[in-house]
């Protein structure tokens, strides 16, 4: 298979896993709605089906260098099919208890991160090896994530209308064998620099200094400390509406879980061909105030519209908006990302960033069914609405985040052990990006 195809294969994996992941938010919400359960409930459960992700970014990255990319992101899909083929089976027979919903749902998360690292770390290898520009193979990689919410969730919203939740998780559980099966078949062999997958580039130092090393340069490097610090914030006001105030109106407000679909898959739609077109431009245009303007888009225009209450016509209008401007952050911050961390350590690093931003989505989702339960689903849009837009423009503030800008000077071989980030813009880690 040419560098071409492995490239379009690690896109297409990407593509099936994901879509499997967003009928997963789409479908247990109303799992927990069709057996009685109360706002509140929803967001227990998001904070469930979050919180392993957050656990299984910062603690499985190190794992996933060891245990091979290609065989993390397997792993990950089949567990995730396993656990979520369990709740119907149970449901179906013995019955299903809450805390077993619960720990289903706690467990098909926890693999999540570490095989979306996995595959995020073949990435540069396929791109050089295809002579695709980084910034470019980045934008094709988000526009995949962007693409599956645009199949997935509209799918799951009308698979679980037709058919209820319960055979919606089972078809789930198809999906993320299918990406299973496709990274078996087309990914083995694919290659990390020069190393195949599965050769550790260097000896490891032990499982806790490798996590220590990691740790050390996500806390030195300056800018990643803000990006944490403001996508940990934003990400637990998007969690909030996503997981427990976007299903909350749709089911109070709207059609069901029907319109809940097609509003996500609007909303994945834009942002895909967001992430796509902006993948041609990336290169050309500033990174500092490009992400301000675009992050303070992907918010406002889809979390007020159901704050003022309004319809479903409104609410798609408001999701092509945020969506097409959503698309350009990933990219930004993943070339960012590749650029500063150097090749030996971007598993961990990746798993511990992502772990970071997601630290809040857990309790996003539960802040979104207790707020909604407390202050009513519309006033709980409008303050998050507020927080969100103030948030996303502090990178105007300048400081250290006028390191996204482009580097201009490449340092020399970095250690691997204790990697000291640059601090100075005209000086940056340049090795990858996400």
């Amino acid at each position: 298979m040419n560098a071409h195809w492995r490239l379009r294969s690690l896109l297409a994996v990407q593509v099936v896993s994901r879509t499997g992941n967003v009928a997963t938010t789409i479908a247990v919400p109303f799992v927990v709605l069709s057996r009685g359960g109360s706002a509140t409930d929803v967001g227990i459960a998001a904070f469930a089906a979050t919180v392993p992700i957050v656990l299984g970014g910062a603690f499985g990255g190190v794992l996933v260098e060891r245990f091979g990319f290609v065989r993390s992101s397997v792993a990950s899909d089949l567990v995730s099919a396993g656990t979520l083929l369990a709740i119907p089976l149970l449901a179906w027979t013995v019955g299903l208890p809450s805390w077993a919903l619960l720990a289903l749902v706690f467990l098909g998360g926890l693999f999540d991160t570490p095989g979306e690292s996995g595959r995020r770390v073949l990435l540069p290898g396929l791109a050089d090896a295809a002579g695709i520009p980084l910034e470019r193979a980045v934008g094709h990689f988000e526009a995949s994530v962007r693409f599956s919410v645009l199949l997935g969730a509209p799918a799951a919203g009308l698979l679980v209308g037709a058919v209820g939740p319960l055979p919606a998780l089972a078809v789930t559980a198809a999906v993320f064998t299918a990406a299973a099966l496709l990274a078996m078949l087309t990914l083995r062999g694919a290659t990390v620099a020069s190393a195949a997958e599965d050769t550790p580039v260097e000896p490891s130092a032990g499982y806790w200094r490798d996590l220590g090393a990691g740790l050390r340069f996500c806390a030195r490097d300056p800018l990643f400390r803000l990006v944490i610090a403001l996508v940990l914030v934003t990400n637990l006001l998007d969690a909030a509406r996503s997981t427990a105030l976007l299903p909350l109106y749709a089911d109070r407000l709207l059609d069901g879980a029907q319109s809940l679909g097609i509003v996500s898959g609007t909303f994945g739609g834009a942002a895909f061909l967001g992430s796509l077109v902006f993948g041609y431009v990336a290169h050309r245009v500033p990174r500092r105030i490009t992400f301000v303007v675009c992050f303070a888009l992907a918010g406002g225009p889809s979390l007020v519209v159901p704050a003022l209450g309004l319809g479903l016509p409104w609410v798609l209008g408001a999701c092509v908006v945020s969506g097409l401007a959503a698309g350009a952050l990933n990219p930004i911050l993943g070339a960012v990302e590749l650029e500063r961390i150097p090749a030996a350590m971007r598993a961990r690093v990746f798993g511990l960033l992502s772990a970071g931003s997601w630290a809040g989505i857990p309790l996003g989702g539960l802040f979104g069914g207790i707020a909604a339960d407390s202050v009513g689903v519309t006033t709980t849009f409008g303050v998050v609405a507020v927080v969100y837009t103030v948030v996303t423009l502090t990178p105007l503030l300048g400081g250290s985040w006028r390191l996204m800008e482009r580097p201009r000077a490449v340092p020399a071989a970095v250690d691997r052990q204790d990697v000291e980030p640059a601090d100075a813009p005209e000086v940056a880690v340049r090795t990858r990006s996400e």
